[in-house]
């Protein structure tokens, strides 16, 4: 527990001191939520760049030490609005801290977020282990994105914290900061409303289904999405006077590569696309600046496209040494549509989760497979539906053009991976863009409400605003209660990892083994499907300590825990076939780390 939050403390504190000053070197002044996740795309890039830097990590844990350290000695007397910030930011903080604490409490340890859902966090533990000893990995050698790996091992140098914590931390860090993200939008409302719309951006039901099954890549660029629209938004706002205007948005960009490599810009890519394009058909943004007389006759072209130079030259410098490895990613099997295409999933996966009311603690499931009956989630996405139409209609009369712009790009994102992708692409696209649908949902409504009537006033009550108000209060409800039902359902594995058994498996090969394990980790950390992935090609049979008994037949290896895995071979297996179950076969259809 302690190494887990001390990881979360890690990375949420050095992202918003680095990702602060970052901002405050472009010259913004004042402080911003936007600062925890241009942090974050700097610490996956720092990271990445020295991990294989001799130390094994210990030059990352140094080295972003010293930058935070540095970032907080840059700021004194640099930022305005900090304490404002503080009050209005420990809420969301806390709340988030608490709901992502759900799992952990509910199972009664701490470990390895989503063995069972999804056995993916094996292999990017096997990456991060070869990382801290300076060793190679599949994964490595694809090309597959490790920033979030490489900040693992800094976590693992630096704090002297297992894998399986730091992995851990970076994923509920990463809901906290997406939660604190979203205050940037509702930065102008009072205190209730303001936590429950950043929770629910941050924690969005899709987001809090992909957290419960430890899917930390998806959830980081979801906040990415997010965070680079909110600044595309600051930048025709409050920053349009910088020069250095869009350096944050391409800074957030960079970290989206060293998290999620060449896909991740498709969304972003899009985005902004898109909103230069309305924001130029408008007059407003980065062409030109609004006045009281109206739209400026004469746009100016030359600033903005300089600003945006600049933005692209700062992401250019960051991203260049990831070029070769984002060409050789895209030869990595998720991207093959004859591959396999439904990972962990049982089928597509409805858009309208997206919405955020979806009665169920599993995701994949469909209307009526669960508790609920069918008619609760239809009832479900009508009423979200409804508010998300009336989102989209107040947005547009707003002008909030990179709002919508993001929402387009998400759209467009799913339709791609729905048409010419594979069910699971298809639900990652719908988990990235769930945050933006949350924020149109709430933004306009929560403008608009009252949370508090006085008894004495009712007969003066606006009744289309006391409407507004009881749709906000119900969709906060019934949308938190969807996503704290998706974290409480999470399953966590083993509070250790060790890459031994990955080792087993290459000299076992094919040959049945019988894996002898505590009855802890068997029952109470869900370490029969973990052992049966780690052991995955051949016959495999698992049972407690605690059963005794001979070796079956045909068994021709034992590995047992003894305080480390030890395996020894059967020197005259008996004759027969063994009666071990195929349960590394079974697991192992659910396919490899994506």
């Amino acid at each position: 527990m302690i190494g887990t939050y001390a990881a979360v403390l890690a990375v949420c504190a050095s992202s918003t001191a680095i990702g602060q000053a970052a901002l405050a070197l472009c010259g913004v002044r004042r402080w911003s939520w936007l600062a925890p996740a241009v942090g974050l795309g700097l610490l996956l890039a720092v990271c990445w760049a020295t991990v294989r830097l001799p130390g094994d990590g210990a030059v990352s844990a140094v080295g972003v030490a010293a930058l935070a350290v540095a970032s907080m000695a840059y700021l004194r007397g640099r930022v305005e609005g900090a304490g404002e910030a503080l009050r209005a930011g420990w809420p969301v903080g806390v709340a988030a801290l608490l709901a992502c604490s759900l799992p952990f409490a509910v199972e009664g340890h701490f470990g390895i977020l989503g063995t069972s859902f999804n056995p993916d966090m094996s292999q990017h533990l096997l990456a991060a282990d070869r990382l801290a000893e300076g060793n190679s990995s599949q994964l490595q050698n694809q090309g597959y994105p490790l920033g979030p790996h490489a900040t693992v091992v800094a976590l693992n140098r630096g704090l002297g914290i297992g894998l399986v914590q730091g992995f851990s931390g970076l994923t509920i860090a990463v809901a906290i900061l997406a939660s604190l993200t979203a205050l940037a939008a509702f930065s102008d409302l009072r205190t209730a409303p303001r936590t429950a719309g950043a929770l629910l951006v941050g924690l969005a039901y899709v987001v809090a289904s992909y957290f419960a099954q430890g899917a930390f890549k998806e959830t980081t660029q979801a906040l990415f999405l997010l965070a680079f629209v909110l600044a595309l938004r600051e930048a025709g706002r409050s920053w349009r006077d910088l020069p250095l205007r869009f350096v944050p948005a391409a800074l957030i960009a960079a970290g989206s590569v060293y998290a999620y490599s060449f896909p991740g810009l498709i969304w972003l890519g899009a985005a902004a696309v898109l909103w230069l394009l309305a924001s130029a058909a408008g007059g407003r943004g980065w062409g030109s600046r609004p006045h009281l007389g109206g739209r400026e006759p004469h746009p100016r072209t030359g600033p903005a496209a300089r600003a945006l130079g600049l933005a692209f030259l700062a992401f250019a410098v960051l991203v260049l040494p990831e070029i070769g490895r984002m060409l050789d990613f895209k030869r990595f099997e998720t991207f093959d549509p004859n591959g396999p295409g439904l990972g962990n999933l049982f089928g597509q996966i409805s858009p309208f989760e997206a919405l955020g009311i979806w009665p169920s603690g599993d995701f994949r499931l469909a209307p009526g497979d669960g508790a609920v009956p069918a008619v609760g989630y239809y009832l479900g996405i009508a009423f979200a539906l409804a508010l998300f139409v009336y989102g989209l209609v107040q947005l547009w009369r707003r002008r909030e053009s990179a709002i919508l712009a993001g929402l387009g790009a998400a759209a467009l994102a799913y339709l791609a991976a729905r048409t010419v992708g594979t069910p699971y692409t298809a639900a990652k696209a719908i988990e990235i863009g769930a945050p933006l649908v949350a924020l149109a949902i709430l933004l306009p409504l929560l403008r608009e409400v009252e949370w508090r009537v006085p008894l004495a006033m009712r007969e003066q009550v606006d009744t289309p605003r006391f409407a507004k108000s009881a749709a906000a209060a119900l969709f906060v409800l019934a949308a938190g209660a969807c996503s704290l039902l998706a974290l409480a359902n999470a399953p966590v594995g083993p509070t250790s990892y060790s890459s031994t058994l990955s080792e087993y498996r290459k000299l076992v090969g094919e040959g049945p083994t019988l894996v002898v394990a505590s009855p802890q980790l068997i029952e109470e950390e869900h370490g029969l499907p973990f052992l049966a992935w780690e052991l995955r090609g051949g016959r495999v049979c698992i049972r407690s300590t605690e059963e005794g008994g001979e070796v079956p037949r045909g068994v021709r290896f034992v590995i047992r825990d003894e305080g480390g895995w030890a395996l020894e071979k059967v020197r005259e297996p008996l004759p027969g076939k063994s009666p071990c179950p195929l349960v590394a076969e079974r697991q192992a259809r659910q396919g490899p780390a994506r």
